[in-house]
This record gives structure tokens, sequence and C-alpha cells, in this order.
């Protein structure tokens, strides 16, 4: 009964996601309440809907902060001399402007933001490729891959919905696969770079000649901008990542005291910091709203029983040979599945399972997620028509949607596969 009643839970919350007949919020809170109610369990909900909470309350706190960290740096002007000198490290050539195009995506994308992403690249690199001739579907695509490459990082939407989901610090499961997600990014500017080189093949040499680009100057700041303290921003940001990844403090003191300490050096004033947190507010209360309904989600799932007793059955109809290949299997389908699954029903209602699934078979579900973010809505988000960023960024590049997923997605999953190869040859993932 209440394998059947957690199937019943894990379906009503894809098709009501998925087919938006609610958001993920409402779905999240209300189908494992009703679920619960039928499962027999009444005074004992609250107190398993807190247990979630709780153990969700220090990777929602991290998120918030994390935004409000990278927002106010993004505020203050921080990557413009480095978007200007990437420019003119370019000069005419399409190779190098493929390259900085990645380099230029995955920095932006520190923030965890698509949309930010998109609407910083996409406008400046426009003006660029038209006038030399490149064509607009590689800037998508290049941009595609770097970002969902980079949306692999620790509070990233889909890793901080993975650790979320297991119930882990967003530590645990992104620090083992450090250097692979770093093979990754390595493998995208070989990507980009080669992307160039088909490109500069199909240009007019004239026209190359003829080019000369026009980056926007260093000096070029509006009013938010703080070009005196480019240095100092850099440092932070360099300090945060260190100590996040050593392990100096848990992930949300992190972001929280950089936060404050960008905030006050960068807008000391008390209206200043009033507007920049209201900014940034609607992203980082979206987000975690859906953190804390996910807390309540796992946390009546867990607490009644339901997710051991679906692994249970499945672990009953499952070959052995194939549940102790479920890391591998996922990180096989974790990409394509960006194109079936929204982050929300995939995270919370598919991944549970198959953790406990393979923790049946004495597998690591922690493995089972470091696959998981390895594809699903990482590489794979940028074209997937289930989230409005792919619409945002084809938009701006002016390209149709078929033709980018034609062209992206082989790539995409390619860059996948050496993520989780790396990953397997390291030990991270066990076959």
């Amino acid at each position: 009964m209440l394998a059947f009643l957690g199937l019943l839970t894990i379906v009503l919350l894809l098709l009501l996601v998925i087919s938006k007949k609610a958001s993920p919020v409402v779905a999240l809170i209300l189908v494992p309440v009703l679920t619960g109610l039928l499962a027999g369990f009444r005074g004992e909900l609250a107190e398993m809907m807190g247990e979630g909470l709780k153990s969700i309350a220090p990777t929602g706190v991290m998120f918030v902060f994390a935004i409000l960290f990278f927002g106010v740096l993004m505020d203050a002007g921080t990557f413009k001399p480095i978007i200007s000198r990437l420019l003119r490290f370019a000069g005419n050539d399409p190779v190098k402007i493929a390259i900085a195009t990645a380099i230029l995506a995955m920095l932006i994308h520190l923030d965890g933001s698509g949309a930010v992403t998109f609407l910083v690249v996409i406008p400046a690199m426009v003006p660029i490729y038209d006038q030399l001739g490149m064509r607009r579907i590689t800037l998508a695509s290049i941009v595609a891959l770097s970002a969902g490459t980079m949306n692999i990082l620790p509070w990233g939407g889909p890793t901080i919905r993975a650790a979320t989901a297991l119930n882990v610090p967003v530590t645990d499961l992104f620090n083992p696969i450090i250097i692979p997600v770093l093979g990754g990014l390595v493998a995208v500017l070989f990507i980009s770079a080669y992307f160039g080189k088909k490109e500069k093949r199909l240009l007019n040499s004239q026209d190359i000649e003829s080019y000369t680009i026009e980056s926007p100057r260093a000096d070029e700041f509006d009013e938010l901008a703080r070009p005196k303290l480019f240095y100092v921003n850099v440092l932070l940001i360099i300090l945060a990542i260190v100590a996040l990844i050593a392990g100096w403090a848990p992930p949300y003191v992190i972001f929280m005291l950089g936060f404050v300490i960008a905030i006050t050096i960068n807008y000391p004033k008390v209206e200043e910091q009033k507007k920049r947190i209201d900014a940034h507010a609607k992203e980082a209360m979206l987000m975690a709203s859906i953190l804390f309904a996910a807390g309540c989600f796992t946390g009546i799932l867990k607490g009644t029983g339901m997710i051991d007793a679906m692994a249970l059955t499945v672990e009953q109809i499952l070959p052995v040979q194939v549940g102790r290949q479920l890391p591998l299997l996922t990180g096989l389908v974790s990409m394509p599945a960006s194109l079936l699954f929204d982050p929300d029903s995939f995270y919370f209602g598919i991944l549970p399972l198959l953790a406990s699934t393979a923790e049946t078979f004495q597998v690591s579900g922690i493995e089972v997620g470091q696959a998981a973010i390895m594809g699903q809505m990482t590489t794979g988000f940028a074209v997937s028509p289930l989230t409005g960023s792919t619409f945002l960024l084809i938009g701006l590049a002016g390209v149709d949607l078929g033709e980018h997923q034609l062209k992206t997605i082989p790539w995409a999953f390619l860059v996948t596969l050496i993520i989780l190869v790396l990953a397997i040859l390291m030990g991270i993932i066990s076959i």
C-alpha cells in the first residue's frame, strides 16, 4: 500500500508540474499531504514536514545568500573589465571569439542564473558575430554549452535540488566531482575552438580583414559600478569559492559572510543596500520557496516510509546487475532526461526513488545524485523546451529552437559523457 501511494505521489507531482496545472511549490506541499492522509498519517504529518524543513534549511539559506552575493558583485560591474579584456583578446579571429564567448558565459554564470547569463552574453556578442559574419547558431550553442556545464556548481539549481532531495550537504555531492566538472569545462573550450575553426573556414577573408572589433571600454560603468573595487571584488569571489571547496565553513556561512562583506564594501549606504537586496530578492525567494516546499515533500515521503517501500518493490523487480549500475545508467540518461522532465519533477520526484533503489543494491545514493547532475538540467538545461531560459536564449540570438537543439544536443551529450567517464576513471562513480 505504501509503495503504491508513494508511486501515486510521484506520478501526481510529475503530472501537475509538467502540465503546469499547479506551481511546483503547491504540488510539492499539497500532493504528499493528501497521500499521507490516505496512508493513515494525520497528526504525524506536521512533524514529518518539520523534519524535512530542518534538513533543507541550510541549503535554502545558502542559495538565498549565494544569489545575493553574486548579484551584488554583478551590480558592482565586477565582470565588465573582464568582458572588455576578453573581447580585446579575441580581436577579429573567429577561433578566439568563440573561446572568448565560452569563457564569458562561464564567468557570468557564476551567479547560477541562466537568464542573467543569456541577457548579458548574447546582446554583447551578437553585434560582433554579425559584423564578422559568424553564424548566430554557433553563438547560441557555445553559450548553451558553457552555461549548462557551469550549472553543476554547488549553488546551481540542479545541484541544490539534488542535495535537497537526498538530504546531504551540497559539498558532499559536488566536491568529489570537481575534477570531472573542470574536465567538462575544458571540453567546452575545445568544442568552442572547433566551432570557431568551422566559422573561420566559412568566412570571407576580406570580411575578416576589414573587421575591427568595437569592444566596450572598461571604464564605461553605470552608477552602480564600483571600478575602484574591482580587485577587491574578484578576491572576494576567489575566497568564497576556495572556502567552499576546502570546507573551511558550512556553505551557508560562507555566502552569508561573503554577501555582508560585498554589500558593505560596495554599497555602504543603507538605502543603497535595500535597493540591491530588493533587486535580487524575487529570484532568491522564488527558488527558496521551492526548496522549502521540497523539504516538506521529502520529509513526508521518508517519514511515512513510502520511499523505502517503493525502493524495496523495485528491488524485487529489477535484476541485480541493472540495480548495481544505477549510477552509470543515471549518468547516461541524465542529459536526454532534460527534454522530458523539468528540474523540480526530476530531482524531487525521480531522484529519491533512484537513489533509494540503488542503496538496496548496496550502491551509494550519492553516486546516483552525482551522475544526475552531470546532465539533467545542467548540460541539458539550455536545450530543454521545459525551461523558459531556453526560449530566452534562442530569442535573443534569433535562432530556431529545432536548429539550436539539432546543433547543440550531441555536443551537450558528449560533455556529459566526458564528465561521467572522468568520474568513473577516478572511482567516483562505481561500475
